[in-house]
């Protein structure tokens, strides 16, 4: 790897928002809940923070894509075109409410390159801290991967195991809209997630893919269901293949002693996504 992309680590940004009520409604319609059942008094759950700190460029300044051109805050890692949140840790210090001004300071801590059955990889590894009125509310670490474009896009998996006695679940039907409500919301343009004709024939993916972030937002929000009164402290998710938007899936967890493990289950039966989460009173 060149020193070109060594020369972004350490690299800051700074960002300001509000955690305003449009967006809280507009993520509780999407996920199809009342308002006041998944943010009581304002509060603001767990990851829906990536709503926030959206920038946007214009359209001129993006890539076929439908991200920003290389460049800029994060590495051009140009030679590998497929770029995807490969997972993240996420810590939870203080609450945060709708009305409050909130903060944000991101770092690039890493850049590192490796190699995979599809060919050669780079990870960036950002590292976030949001302050709210009372100081910092969430610190949290972003794993990003760059990829290319050799290999299958997607390669068959292998089911699970059934899932441990005790485990609480939920089915989501996903569709274009809810895809596309998400990516809005957070201020996603990545054609994979809404985009059929791009995904299917220039990516090579068999249909829209389900966003990773919104995946780990909805492990959070069983969880913290399946345990109320109980708040997270804490969860590091990873992303293990692709999700697709064409049949439902499963989100299922099983929780002991304040630490919880998560799954996301495609139809077949194959984890696309994994985690494990701490609760605190």
């Amino acid at each position: 790897m060149g020193e070109d992309l060594q020369a972004w680590v350490g690299r800051s940004e700074a960002a300001e928002d509000c955690i305003d009520g449009l967006r809280l409604a507009g993520f509780a319609a999407t996920l199809d809940r009342p308002l006041e059942a998944v943010a009581p008094g304002g509060r603001l759950p767990p990851l829906w923070h990536w709503m926030y700190f959206q920038h946007w460029v214009p359209r001129s300044g993006l890539g076929e894509d439908g991200h920003p051109r290389r460049g800029g805050f994060l590495p051009p890692v140009h030679h590998l075109p497929r770029r995807m949140w490969a997972g993240g840790r996420v810590t939870f210090r203080d609450d945060l409410f709708a009305g409050e001004r909130v903060g944000r300071v991101s770092t690039i801590t890493a850049i590192r390159e490796t190699s995979g059955s599809t060919g050669p990889l780079v990870f960036v590894t950002v590292r976030h801290v949001v302050s709210g009125p009372r100081g910092v509310a969430i610190e949290e670490e972003q794993d990003i991967v760059y990829r290319g474009l050799a290999g299958a896009a997607v390669k068959p998996g292998t089911p699970a195991p059934p899932l441990p006695d005790g485990a609480f679940t939920e089915t989501v039907i996903p569709d274009p809209v809810m895809l596309f409500r998400y990516s809005a919301l957070t201020g996603n343009g990545h054609r994979i997630h809404y985009d059929r004709r791009y995904v299917t024939e220039v990516e090579g993916y068999p249909g829209l893919i389900v966003h990773g972030p919104l995946q780990a937002t909805l492990m959070a929000g069983l969880l913290v269901r399946a345990r109320p009164g109980r708040r997270l402290a804490r969860i590091a998710y990873r992303g293990v293949r692709p999700l697709f938007d064409l049949a439902p899936f499963t989100v299922a967890g099983v929780e002991a002693g304040g630490t919880a493990q998560l799954w996301v289950h495609d139809a077949e039966g194959c984890v696309t996504m994994q985690a494990e989460a701490s609760l605190a009173a």
